[in-house]
């Protein structure tokens, strides 16, 4: 009797035990691995938080996030750990295009779905990716630059200081060409510096100093993301030549900390909505995992929005009404 009550009590453990890792009865729980570039970047930071949301309240998922901090041999470990962790998905945002190149390849090889988001790599070591268009967006900042210094001379002509994000990956890359497209016809209009800052607003506002130092003329600051354009600014108020210039920056995040309420309180005179993609990427990934016969697309692109003074209060109020 005593025996027949041990192996009764370890049956119900086991049923505990396999219950546990599921929803519902007979509902299966799938592991998703997000190997993430930097939480240090708010834009960074709003993926990760939408990313966890959307996975929450589909209800079969379990997310687990690594940050690289902006590490690629940190990045590269990481998603040799997921490897061998065997996730129903994977998910990518690499720090740099060439370093994550090959361990994609390898979950590729292990037969572990990919999903690379916003930022490609050098091979499409990936099931799909979901990006945004950066020389669009690259594109429209030139025009609106080109445009605004028309406006000021009446004529293409001045004098703008691009400050850089992390050199070698897609969005400095191409954020940059997208500009140089429109500005390089325009012998009159002179980038007179291009710093790195690593999409930091701190290493931004040190950079800017130095410019300030050097450049007497400044007319436009286009940064390559927000955080940087409001740390040119601030470098700019401290030494007291915040009204020369204007500044422009990319992401339009939402919440207070935002490109978008940035622009409604004057700090930038514009900003790109640079889709998170975390929707997209999520609507794919559940399909992906729930329906064996869904062949997604090889790429997915998301639309950029421009946000000037004009726009920026209403896109702010959107943004606060979804959180």
């Amino acid at each position: 009797m005593k025996m027949k009550l041990m192996r009764m009590g370890l049956v119900l453990l086991a049923a505990g035990a396999i219950s546990c890792n599921r929803t519902s009865p007979g509902k299966r729980q799938f592991f998703v691995a997000f190997s993430q570039a930097n939480n240090a970047e708010p834009y960074r930071a709003a993926q990760n938080d939408l990313m966890t949301k959307l996975f929450a309240r589909a209800g079969d998922v379990k997310l687990v996030i690594a940050d690289a901090q902006q590490d690629n041999s940190k990045q590269v470990a990481q998603v040799e750990t997921f490897i061998r962790q065997r996730p129903d998905l994977l998910i990518v945002a690499p720090n740099e295009r060439a370093a994550l190149t090959a361990v994609m390849g390898e979950a590729m090889e292990q037969k572990i779905p990919v999903i690379c988001l916003e930022r490609d790599i050098l091979q499409p070591n990936y099931t799909t990716l979901v990006r945004s268009d950066n020389t669009v967006i690259g594109h429209m900042a030139g025009e609106f630059i080109r445009d605004y210094l028309i406006n000021k001379y009446k004529k293409a002509k001045g004098n703008v200081v691009e400050i850089q994000g992390l050199l070698g990956v897609e969005a400095a890359i191409n954020r940059h060409k997208g500009a140089a497209d429109v500005l390089s016809t325009y012998p009159d209009i002179k980038i007179v510096a291009d710093p790195v800052a690593d999409w930091v607003q701190a290493r931004a506002k040190d950079r800017m100093t130095e410019v300030l130092r050097a450049q007497p003329s400044i007319d436009v600051v286009y940064a390559h993301n927000d955080p940087m354009a409001v740390g040119a600014y601030l470098a700019a108020k401290e030494l007291g030549r915040e009204r020369e210039m204007i500044f422009v920056g990319v992401d339009g995040l939402g919440g207070p900390a935002g490109g978008i309420k940035k622009v409604a309180d004057g700090i930038l005179a514009a900003t790109f909505v640079y889709p998170l993609c975390v929707d997209k990427t999520v609507e794919i990934a559940l399909k992906m995992l729930r329906d064996p016969n869904f062949h997604p697309e090889k790429e997915y692109t998301v639309a950029p929005q421009l946000v000037t003074p004009q726009n920026a209060a209403e896109l702010y109020q959107q943004t606060m009404s979804t959180q």
